[in-house]
């Protein structure tokens, strides 16, 4: 009997352990994708940051409206030939990372709640002994949008964040690489709607890059023109 009862607690013990793992995994399946210290929500795998699982807008534009047109222009009878965004990569170099790599933490912040998707850190590859950095420090943050997020990011790039530049007058169209590779530099995160003003330590620019399946200049300018963004005339 008394080993009965001694069993009994550990039986109940078991009991109550299962059932608060239970609601911690009820309680992180509720959550789902999470949200940043920004308050922005992020998006889950195989979603978007907006539309969820679908389709961006920008998407359905490229396949209903810029593909006929691009087949247009270009005389090619062939829509597979048309070229399509590949990918997006955000890079945000931080000087002050290497006194402080603290700083790094907002950043990773900021750009999460921009791109709904984590990014990861950029280390430098080589000691530089006159900026005091090591080889393997971290330098700043870096994350590449593919697909539907992709879309969607670059759909509020131009209709929501580029607007809001002060003085904007259209962007440089002697920014592509000679590949069908396009990039452009932002120098202030607030633009951003995502970006709480408030919760923002220092003003941070960053590098945005385009990649095209386009093999030149000619064809990613027509293309991303097609898709709204607003080279200057």
């Amino acid at each position: 009997m008394a080993n009965e009862n001694d069993k009994k607690p550990d039986a109940a013990e078991k009991a109550a352990k299962a059932e608060k793992n239970k609601k911690a995994g009820e309680g992180k399946k509720k959550k789902g994708a999470g949200e940043s210290a920004q308050g922005v929500r992020l998006a889950a795998v195989g979603e978007t940051k907006v539309s969820g699982e679908a389709a961006p807008r920008l998407e359905l534009l490229y396949k209903k409206e810029a593909i006929p047109a691009l087949m247009k222009l270009f005389n090619d009878k062939n829509p597979m030939g048309i070229p399509r965004l590949s990918k997006i990569v955000i890079n945000c170099a931080i000087k002050d990372a290497v006194a402080n790599p603290k700083v790094l933490d907002s950043a990773l912040d900021e750009i999460t709640a921009i791109t709904g998707q984590k990014p990861v850190l950029t280390r430098s590859r080589k000691a530089i002994a006159s900026f005091k950095v090591r080889e393997g420090n971290a330098v700043g943050v870096m994350v590449t949008l593919r697909r539907a997020r992709m879309y969607e990011f670059l759909d509020r790039l131009i209709n929501v964040a580029l607007p809001r530049v002060r003085d904007f007058k259209g962007l440089s169209t002697k920014s592509f690489d000679g590949r069908g590779n396009y990039s452009l530099g932002l120098r202030e995160q607030i633009i951003f709607p995502e970006i709480n003003y408030d919760k923002v330590e220092k003003l941070r620019g960053m590098t945005i890059t385009i990649t095209t399946t386009s093999p030149n200049n000619d064809k990613a300018r027509a293309l991303l023109s097609e898709l709204g963004m607003p080279f200057k005339k």
